[in-house]
């Protein structure tokens, strides 16, 4: 017989745009990624490859109180019956639920390496080996009993469940991460124990996201840390759905011998790989923009232990601290977005975004519907099982009756259905039952069993009618959670400690505190010579000089600080005191390390203060006041600021002290004129106007005072007040008149 022709295909054409197609296909496609992929369900936290993977260990009956099987067994199953995708993405799925320092309660016991903080990777399938914990069987538990429903898998071979029961409050939790089109998730774990007092809160009224916060303090997460997030910001993203919690790692400070100390580093923020973290710190010692950290040590065993090894003792260790959180992931920021396929009021289910409070009523509704399931499930049993007993008790009560028509007819079933007024399942419960169960005692057992059906068959019936009573059972079930795994065992402690928000750190007291600072005299000789030794109140015994040299400027200072040096030549130039030679030797011409020109001579040096103010004059007697910070040079070769020509030359530049109201000037030509600071104006650079006037001679010293304090200068080893200051009081540019008896004859008030 010649085989049939196959029938021939016509080809579809579809006549529609190109956009309206992609636009079609792109939304399925978008729908299928979030619906099945990137987003949990609200009821009990999960997506569906770890759905999946929890009832495929339960199907393998993977218990916590049995033997683990290989990894590979369970992914094989999964990817075989209910999750058409790649082994690799659900190992890497099943792997995170066993890791405690991903999932704050693992729903999955690995044995043997399941990966570690450090980044590195889990051993191959084949190698592993795992079963449930007692959370995920806590989530599997009434599977068997109606709690949920089932659907058809991809091949229609096998069901699966669409949502677990969920008895375990998993999406708080443990929290969920996930990213589809158009739309992400990101959830923080919660200490269970807070969870179940929110939840039971919520049962007895009303809560307030205030109110919520009180019980739920915040995030709780598996790898602890410190929550330094306000009060109120925690509270408007319970109230939201949305928020940021800042975290920082947990550290102590360790003293050692002779001063010194270290940091150690027991817990680092969520989601930080430890490795990482130290390469970075690492990198920022190298590149010296840690300046004060001299090394880090990773000495982490089961715990973590990062120790952190400051360069100077003088440093403090918060500072150094607060540094770190700036530049590493000590700190991070959790951005929470509670995004998750929820029930709206319609019933259908869809992403939505909802607050800490929806979450736990949504949870709870769910318990509430597993609870009438399950016990739906179970007055069906009960009803059969009482309908068996009557059954039974029926042919005890005739048993030699009942012998007969089976011993006699040919269709007993029929027989015993009519003579007994029996059910179907009455009469086969009968013919399948044994001799030996007839017995007294049996029917002692049976009648016994069919009291406390009795009862349990009222109270199931009440409580399927009843509210109130299914709450009071789901209250019951929450404080069983709460008494395996809440805050008084070991799994249910809160890790990450509740801190106060930090105050708020000035940046640039910040980095001028990360400086390492070390004190410093500063000797400049009479020829220039300059030099920096170590520590203050240096020996000036100790000090050594050239043949015909001596010390002229002599200064304490810190390794931060900027010296200021004022030349002949009206220009001030700037040097940082840590590039200046050190005190070996004699040191280096101070000429050459700021440029100064071999026809000037240094005026005078100073540390540089921003908020002082320095009077300056040449030789000519003209002068004015400068701020410190207009003379700042930003080049080697200085910055003009006290205009000089000719003959005429700097003469002096001094700081105005605190207070100080008045100056009092004397000349070559030993005359002396007190006057007001107000007469001398404040430029940023220039000639500047007349102090003293002179026939002869020129501007030898001068002096800021307060007039409450008086004018006192240096006679001998000690200092001299001046009585009476009013025969010398005038206004600037006078010629003044002779100092008072005793003043000295170098005409220099110091």
């Amino acid at each position: 017989m010649a085989k049939k022709d196959a029938p021939v295909l016509e080809p579809q054409i579809i006549d529609q745009q190109m956009g309206e197609i992609l636009s079609t296909r792109y939304l399925s496609y978008a729908l299928s990624t979030i619906m099945d992929r990137a987003l949990p369900d609200v009821r009990d936290g999960m997506k569906p490859v770890h759905r999946r993977l929890l009832y495929a260990m339960y199907q393998l009956h993977l218990k916590p109180e049995n033997a683990p099987k290989k990894s590979a067994r369970v992914v094989g199953d999964v990817i075989g019956k209910y999750h058409p995708h790649g082994d690799s993405s659900v190992y890497d799925a099943m792997v995170r639920l066993a890791q405690d320092f991903n999932v704050r309660y693992p729903l999955v016991d690995g044995q043997g390496n399941f990966g570690n903080i450090d980044g590195d990777n889990a051993a191959a399938m084949r190698y592993t080996e795992a079963k449930l914990t007692a959370v995920a069987q806590m989530m599997l538990e009434g599977i068997e009993q109606n709690a949920v429903d089932f659907r058809p898998t991809y091949d229609g071979s096998e069901n699966e469940p669409v949502v677990l029961p969920g008895g375990f409050p998993n999406l708080l939790a443990n929290g969920a991460s996930g990213i589809a089109v158009g739309m992400a998730t990101n959830i923080p774990p919660f200490n269970v124990s807070e969870i179940c007092d929110a939840a039971l809160a919520l049962l007895e009224d009303d809560v307030s996201p205030k109110k919520l916060a009180s019980f739920m303090k915040g995030p709780d997460f598996p790898t602890g840390g410190i929550l330094i997030e306000p009060k109120e910001n925690i509270v408007k993203a319970y109230e939201e759905g949305k928020g940021a919690f800042r975290v920082r790692a947990r550290w102590e400070k360790e003293e050692l011998k002779r001063g010194q100390y270290q940091i150690i580093i027991t817990e680092i923020p969520y989601q930080v790989q430890k490795s990482r973290l130290i390469e970075k710190i690492a990198d920022l010692v190298m590149s010296k923009k840690l300046p004060l950290l001299d090394d880090i040590r990773d000495e982490s065993a089961e715990d973590i232990r990062i120790v952190l090894v400051p360069r100077s003792g003088n440093v403090e260790a918060e500072l150094l601290m607060e540094a770190l959180f700036r530049a590493t992931d000590l700190e991070t920021r959790f951005n929470m977005n509670l995004n998750v396929l929820g029930y709206t009021e319609s019933g259908a289910l869809v992403p939505q975004v909802m607050g800490i409070k929806q979450v736990i009523q949504a949870w709870l509704n769910h318990q509430q519907e597993v609870l009438v399931r399950k016990s739906q499930h179970r007055l069906e049993k009960v009803l059969n099982r009482i309908e068996v007993l009557q059954g039974f008790l029926i042919v005890y009560l005739n048993v030699d009756k009942v012998i007969k028509i089976i011993r006699t007819k040919d269709k007993p079933k029929e027989e015993l259905m009519k003579a007994f007024d029996l059910s179907e399942v009455q009469a086969d419960a009968v013919l399948n039952m044994r001799l030996r169960a007839l017995n007294k005692l049996q029917e002692i057992e049976l009648r016994s069993e069919h009291d406390e059906l009795d009862k349990e068959r009222d109270a199931l019936e009440k409580l399927i009618k009843s509210e109130a009573r299914q709450w009071t059972v789901i209250k019951k079930q929450i404080n069983h959670v709460q008494e395996v795994f809440g805050s008084k065992t070991e799994l249910g402690k809160r890790r990450t400690q509740i801190g106060k928000a930090p105050a708020p750190v000035d940046i640039d007291s910040l980095e001028e505190a990360m400086i390492e600072k070390e004190p410093i005299t500063i000797i400049c000789s009479s020829k220039g010579w300059v030099k920096a030794m170590k520590g203050h109140d240096i020996d000036p015994k100790g000090i050594k000089y050239k043949d015909g040299d001596r010390a002229k400027f002599v200064m304490e200072a810190m390794t931060t600080d900027k010296i200021i040096v004022f030349g002949s030549n009206g220009r001030f130039y700037t040097v940082s005191a840590d590039k200046l030679p050190p005190g070996r030797g004699f040191g280096e011409p101070l000429r050459i390390i700021v440029d100064l020109p071999n026809d000037a001579d240094i005026v005078d040096m100073m540390v540089y203060e921003i908020e002082h103010k320095l009077l300056v004059a040449a030789d000519d007697g003209r002068g004015f006041i400068v701020k410190m910070e207009d003379v700042l040079a930003q080049t080697k070769n200085g910055k003009q600021i006290l205009n000089v020509s000719g003959k005429v030359e700097a003469k002096l530049c001094k700081p105005i002290g605190a207070g100080h109201d008045h100056v009092a000037v004397i000349g070559k030509n030993r005359k002396m004129i007190v006057f007001s600071l107000e007469e001398i104006p404040e430029m940023a650079k220039g000639r500047g106007v007349i102090l003293q006037r002179y026939k002869d001679g020129g501007l030898a010293d001068f002096k800021t005072f307060s007039w409450d304090d008086g004018l006192s200068y240096r006679y001998g080893t000690g200092e001299t007040l001046v009585g009476d200051l009013n025969p010398w009081v005038g206004n600037r540019a006078q010629a003044g008149r002779l100092p008072p008896n005793g003043f000295p004859k170098s005409n220099k008030f110091s």
